[in-house]
This record gives C-alpha cells, structure tokens and sequence, in this order.
C-alpha cells in the first residue's frame, strides 16, 4: 500500500513561491529589454519539460507497472532535467529574438534560489530520499522510521554555498557573463558524486540516469564557458585592432 505524503499541499506551494521568487528577480532584468521577457518564460517552458523528460527517462519508466503510476509521472521531476532544458530553451529564444547579450549572470542567482525552495519542500514532503545508514548525528529518518542520508538537506547547503559564490563573483566583477556555466559545472559534479549517497534507481551499472544529465550538465557548462572565453578574446583583439587603425 502507498501512503501519501500530508506535505504535498506545502510542496506544491514551495514549487509556486521558487516560481514566484525567480519572476521578482527577473522583473528587474526585463525592465532593460522587452525580448527578457519572453526568455524568461522561455526558461520557465524549457525547465519544467526537461525536468519531466528527464526524470522519465531516469526512472519514470520504472514505475509503469504501479497502481499509482500516473500520479508518479505527473508529479515526478528533475532539477538536472531542468537545467539542461532551460539552457536549452534561453539559447533558442535568444537566437530567435536576436538577443545577444548575457542572460547567464542572473541565471545563475535565480537557479540556486529556486533549487533551495524547491529542497525544502523536499524535506517537508519526504521525497529525494538519500540511502539508508546507520543512524548517526547526520541522519534524517524517513516516514517508516529508517534513518538515511540527508541528500534534500545537502543539496539545500550546496545551493547555499554556491549562491554565495555567485554574489561575491558577481560583486568582484569575477567572470562576468560566466556565472551560470560556472555553476552548471559546479553543480553537475556535485551532482554526479551526491547521486552515490542518494536512493536513486541504477540503470548503467552503478550509475543512475541522474548522473548521466549531471555529466551533461557539466559538458554543457564546459562548452559554454569556453565558448564565451574565445568570443571575449576575440572582440577584445578586434577592438585592438580597430583601435590600431585608427
């Protein structure tokens, strides 16, 4: 028998405010240019179907054969799937709009704050569940009692961390136009090495679905900053040049 968790009301609300936190912040980008706008929601589409994409392919599929399978594939979702799927879907919009500035910078303050909203709901609603171990100081116990690691929480004080990172790059004018590739390769790797202590199905092996998109994540990190770093060389030696001539 499945019992359904009481939190899911505050889950669900938790999902809203991360939504609602993130349309504040992004608010104040838009004002420069109208086109913001309709990357926003752009990043808001691309996320929320590559978190369900994602999660279909990592485990999704597991659970057809459940009595409650189409209420676990309606609510199953991933932060990886949502990365990727929102990086995805800026690029496109901004080809599309012919927007060529930076968008990544205030990204990269936006996802952290919205993956810590989203982690406590996580706590509170009992899901993301970290394996089962001894029962230590560290532990957090699940509905049934079991003491496990506390993977919601951990990736709750990473997102901290990495969200002060951010600001102090960002007040340090360190890597502008860099923040958000910095911190999908800082997440994909943490992302990848947590997955180990986290009660996620294993389909490759030791290695879960999850892993396979926080390498992505990583690849997708990696290009972008390297990218960005021949594109900056580039303009700044065409400015030297016209520079020169003139």
């Amino acid at each position: 028998m499945v019992t359904l968790n009481i939190h899911s009301t505050g889950y669900g609300w938790l999902m809203l405010a991360g939504i609602f936190v993130s349309l504040a912040l992004w608010s104040r980008v838009a004002r420069r240019d109208s086109r913001l706008v309709l990357i926003y929601i752009a990043a808001l589409a691309g996320a929320f179907l590559g978190a369900k994409l994602v999660y279909l392919a990592a485990e999704g599929w597991l659970h057809w054969h459940d009595e409650h399978r189409w209420l676990i594939l309606a609510t199953g979702k991933s932060i990886t799937g949502a990365l990727l799927g929102g990086y995805a879907a800026v690029e496109f919009a901004k080809h599309f709009l012919g927007y060529r500035s930076a968008t990544g910078d205030w990204f990269a303050i936006i996802a952290p704050v919205g993956i810590m909203l989203g982690r406590v709901g996580c706590v509170l609603h009992g899901c993301c569940l970290g394996r089962a171990c001894e029962t230590s100081w560290f532990t957090m116990n699940d509905s049934a009692g079991v003491a496990r690691w506390p993977a919601a929480l951990v990736e709750l004080l990473f997102n901290a961390l990495m969200l002060g990172v951010i600001l102090l790059l960002r007040q340090r004018k360190i890597f502008p136009g860099q923040h958000f590739h910095l911190y999908l390769i800082a997440y994909g790797l943490f992302r990848f090495a947590h997955e180990f202590l986290r009660d996620t199905p294993q389909i490759l092996g030791p290695i879960s679905g999850y892993q396979i998109a926080a390498l992505a994540i990583v690849a997708l990190g990696a290009g972008g900053f390297v990218r960005r770093q021949r594109a900056a060389v580039v303009h700044r030696q065409n400015q030297s040049d016209a520079g020169f001539i003139n």
